[in-house]
């Protein structure tokens, strides 16, 4: 079955047309199709049906005509018009509906236009305006629920013939569009890309005097009607025919290809259709339309509200449906009023919106020159820019009408969306939304997006209740529709009974104004003077949380900055969460929505003592030291490094294997980070080394990020500082092994001197023994084999003699990889193998597969095919595993020289090539060049 909108209302079941009779059962259809897929409300249908006055007999009726709609579909069973409790759901499966084949073939074809594929845009553009059949539900010229669609798809068929045309001119195909150019010039006087095509078709075809009679004809209509002259890309080809400048298939039609910066529209976006209406209504028509602002002042529309209440979602809502009026572009700017950020200047506003317009001193293309200095000057340069430009601006998060002022258009042709949490009366706004709390409709149909109709159905009475706590706030909604989803054996009772609870959930949820600060105080008020002195210790847990806001915490981590046991953190936190003060991102993590986040710190800042705020901070950095311990331990089994001789405030974690121990790494590393800069300013600035090195385990598998190279130099610059001999000589250690993988062998050489120097002042012969072993690996990167071997010898004698059972395989490596470069084979074999047995035997996957590389390189030298390759295999495998990006790399340049070795050069090529590929991609110049040797060595050998 097939649905058409795009002109008469048509249905088809193959190639023969279905009769579907009586004009509000025709009317019934149109409104289900406008939104297939998706309930509609019987009172919404009722509105369509009869107006704002439905005689009392309209429920009887509504049904009678759903049951003649569902005869005359064929559909007596009820499986395509079904009845939910959200409304009436008309099932369309994929391509039955023609605007939705239209809406995608548009989209297809603008990404084509994008990537400047001429021949996609012509053929994505013609098939999508092959579905047009006339004006869209032509025969409902007052319906209202079709206002918007149709005004929507006109735009978008104009968009696809303008394109189409471009596409053709761009190929050199000009028989013909002429006479359609005319017309379509003619119906669309102030169009100005079907003029400036016209234009240029007829000068393409010798007609360079009627060329120009067009242009005086645009030029006339825009004086007359709008006051205003022909944009840039008129201009652009005006002048082109004035000079009578040969013209050529492949050169632009119109205008260069404007910046699109909206962000992407929301999926699930419900409700507001009345405010989307009025926004479309002020930006969608001509400058000139009646109700407009008038003597030419810029089209502004204003919407504000409270936090969480959608205001972005409505105005890139709105912004994505008149796009197409703007064909020189939509701008976008987050002005970052409201947040933990520091609100954005207009004076930087204004150049990153002059550079997006590509416009500069000298005019566009010019070169660079610098912006004027003074806002009020850049300002008038924006001004300018947009003068005879046609384009969106949507200016997200002001925090007041001065930081926006600046940033107005000065005339009709473009226009402006803020959003805002406040109503900003300065603005000369043209349109004024301050929106409210959704209503039932609403709160259903996005409850029921968010966690799936199914369990609405399932549990109508629960969905009220939650409604119901939830006060019609978009952000509760998501938030609760977030935690169902995260816990789907719950039903939505099982959530309505915790909002139920008397200790503060549904005070959280219960918003009724519109000032954020208000909303979030009434809340955390609401738990702080609370008779229950479990709500009041949550307050104070909302406060130490506050002193880390914009990081996400797991339970123990917060057991020890609130000094509480696991299980009581665990029910302070799950109220929190429950009273909407903190986010589950994932189960038994918990983080600020960013206001949220700036309103705990803040009364941090004013509620906790200066002494209270730095134990706190004290007990999360030893826990997070003692927690890096642990996972370091599994991963690495560092010898000899130093550990805490302290109890951490909270359980750490019990990490099961290196893999389980590494992602924890990943998953806290923006946490530990930040721990390790305030250490280095407080009270114990040893935590700032000793979080440094142990990310050890961390660093062997993801140097390449460059994360634990800022760490340690941070954490050597602290120790120097408070002359911590021994932070200085493990940071420096640290750091020449840093250096080492990442090839920057001067460095390291630098870095393993002074550590080894320290040492030896603080007479720790074992940690001697591995900076001879690492020197021995940083020579031995730089091509002198000898020294290599000396330090590896030097570095096992000395192991030797420690008598020391810790930190053998680190030297015993070292010693095999020397011999190895020597090109001694066998004995480089004999102690990796003995290396390897050690690795495998302590389950650390990241040095198993760097030593079963080094096997296979043996193996090669060996002549041992087979062998090698096993080895090898296994080792990228591992590699692929781990997700370790350099030691990727690395192994397939090992394994290209393999197969290079036994002559096996298409796999070498490959080898060298993804491993270049990868080298590139992230950044690894030491083992692209690698790569790129290898390749150079496959050319030598062909020639």
């Amino acid at each position: 079955m097939h649905f058409s909108v795009l002109g008469p209302l048509l249905v088809r079941v193959g190639d023969q047309e279905r009769a579907v009779g009586g004009a509000k059962v025709r009317t019934l259809l149109a409104v289900l199709l406008l939104e297939p897929d998706r309930p509609v409300g019987p009172d919404r249908l009722k509105a369509a049906l009869w107006g704002d006055r439905p005689p009392a007999s309209a429920s009887a009726s509504l049904h009678n005509m759903l049951a003649r709609l569902r005869t005359q579909l064929g559909d007596e069973l009820g499986e395509r018009l079904r009845s939910t409790p959200l409304g009436y759901l008309l099932k369309v499966a994929e391509g039955e509906l023609d605007a939705r084949v239209f809406g995608l073939g548009v989209e297809r074809a603008r990404e084509a236009l994008l990537r400047e594929d001429w021949e996609a845009v012509r053929r994505e553009s013609a098939a999508a305006l092959a579905l047009w059949r006339g004006e869209p539900l032509a025969e409902f010229p007052d319906l209202p629920q079709a206002q918007t669609p149709r005004r929507q798809w006109q735009e978008a068929h104009l968009q696809a013939l303008e394109w189409r045309i471009e596409a053709e001119l761009r190929l050199g195909l000009v028989q013909g569009l002429v006479p359609e150019l005319t017309a379509l010039a003619g119906e669309h006087p102030l169009h100005e890309a079907f003029h400036a095509q016209l234009m240029l078709a007829l000068h393409r075809l010798g007609q360079r005097s009627e060329a120009l009679a067009v242009h005086q004809r645009l030029r006339r209509a825009l004086a007359e009607e709008l006051g205003i002259s022909p944009g840039p890309g008129v201009r652009r080809v005006h002048e082109r025919v004035l000079r009578d400048e040969a013209d050529t298939p492949g050169a632009p039609a119109g205008p260069v290809r404007p910046p699109a910066q909206l962000p992407a529209a929301i999926s699930d976006f419900t409700g507001r259709q009345a405010h989307l209406r009025t926004l479309t209504d002020l930006l969608g028509a001509e400058p000139d339309a009646p109700g407009r602002p008038a003597g030419g002042l810029p089209r502004i529309a204003v919407v504000s509200g409270m936090g969480g209440i959608g205001k972005t979602a409505l105005a890139v809502q709105a912004a994505h449906a008149v796009r197409h009026h703007y064909p020189d572009g939509q701008l976008y700017a987050d002005l970052r009023g409201f947040g933990a950020a520091p609100a954005r200047d207009p004076h930087e506003l204004l150049a990153a919106l002059l550079a997006a317009l590509d416009e500069r001193p000298g005019g566009r293309g010019a070169p660079a020159r610098p912006l004027p200095e003074h806002t009020d000057d850049r300002a008038a340069l924006l001004r300018t820019a947009l003068a005879e430009r046609r384009v969106l601006l949507v200016l997200d998060n002001a925090r007041d009408a001065a930081q926006v002022e600046p940033l107005l258009p000065g005339g009709c042709r473009s226009a402006v969306i803020v959003t805002s949490r406040h109503s900003l009366p300065e603005l000369p706004a043209g349109a004024r939304i301050s929106l409210a709390p959704l209503d039932v409709e609403e709160q259903r149909a996005l409850l029921s997006r968010l966690c799936g109709p199914e369990r609405v159905r399932q549990d109508p009475d629960g969905a009220m209740r939650l409604l119901s706590a939830c006060a019609g706030l978009p952000l509760a909604l998501r938030i609760t529709g977030a935690r169902l989803s995260s816990r789907p054996a719950w039903t939505l009772g099982t959530l309505a009974e915790r909002l139920d609870d008397s200790r503060g959930r549904l005070r959280a949820l219960s918003v009724g104004r519109l000032a954020v600060d208000t909303t979030f105080a009434t809340s955390y008020l609401a738990i702080r003077d609370s008779g229950d002195p479990l709500e009041r210790e949550a307050a104070r847990a909302f406060r130490l949380l506050g002193l880390w806001a914009g990081h996400t915490l797991g339970v123990e981590a917060s057991a020890a900055l609130l000094d509480r046991s696991r299980e009581h953190t665990a029910d302070l936190l799950e109220l929190l969460a429950d009273v909407h003060l903190v986010q589950t991102p994932e189960p038994w993590r918990y983080r600020f929505h960013d206001l949220l986040g700036e309103f705990a710190a803040e009364r941090a800042l004013q509620e906790e003592s200066a002494e209270a705020r730095d134990a706190a901070a004290l007990r999360l950095g030893v826990w997070y030291a003692l927690a890096l311990e642990a996972a370091g331990t599994v991963i690495d089994a560092p010898a000899g490094t130093p550990r805490l001789a302290e109890y951490p405030a909270a359980p750490v974690p019990v990490l099961t294997d290196p893999q389980h121990a590494l992602d924890w790494c990943r998953r806290e590393l923006p946490v530990i980070k930040e721990v390790i800069r305030r250490a280095a300013g407080s009270s114990r600035p040893d935590l700032t080394w000793r979080l440094a090195i142990w990310l050890m385990g961390y660093g062997h598998t993801f140097w390449w990020t460059g994360e634990w190279d800022a760490c340690l130099h941070l954490a050597l610059e602290s120790a120097r500082e408070h002359g911590d001999l021994l932070g200085q000589a493990w940071t420096l250690r640290r750091l020449g092994t840093s250096h080492g993988m990442a090839f920057r062998n001067d460095e390291a050489i630098e870095a393993l001197e002074a550590a080894l120097d320290l040492f030896e002042v603080l007479d720790d012969n074992p940690c001697k023994a591995s900076l001879l072993a690492y020197l021995s690996m940083a020579v031995g990167q730089q091509g002198r084999y000898g020294q290599a071997l000396a330090y590896a010898q030097a570095a096992w004698k000395l192991h030797q003699e420690t008598g020391e059972e810790e930190g053998w395989l680190g030297v015993r490596s070292a010693l095999a990889g020397a011999h190895l470069l020597s090109e001694d084979f066998e004995a480089a074999h004999t102690h990796f193998r003995a290396v390897l047995e050690g690795c495998r035997a302590l389950g650390n996957l990241t040095h198993v597969a760097i030593t079963l590389a080094n096997v296979g390189d043996c193996l090669r030298g060996l002549g041992r095919q087979e062998d090698a390759f096993a080895a090898l295999d296994e080792s990228l495998t591992l590699r692929r595993r781990l997700g370790a990006m350099s030691g990727i790399a690395d192994c397939l340049i090992i394994t290209g020289r393999a197969h290079a070795h036994f002559g096996r050069l298409p796999q070498a090529r490959t080898c060298f090539e993804q491993a270049a590929e990868i080298s590139r991609d992230h950044h690894i110049p030491a083992l692209l060049q690698q790569s790129l040797d290898g390749l150079d060595l496959l050319r030598d050998v062909r020639r």
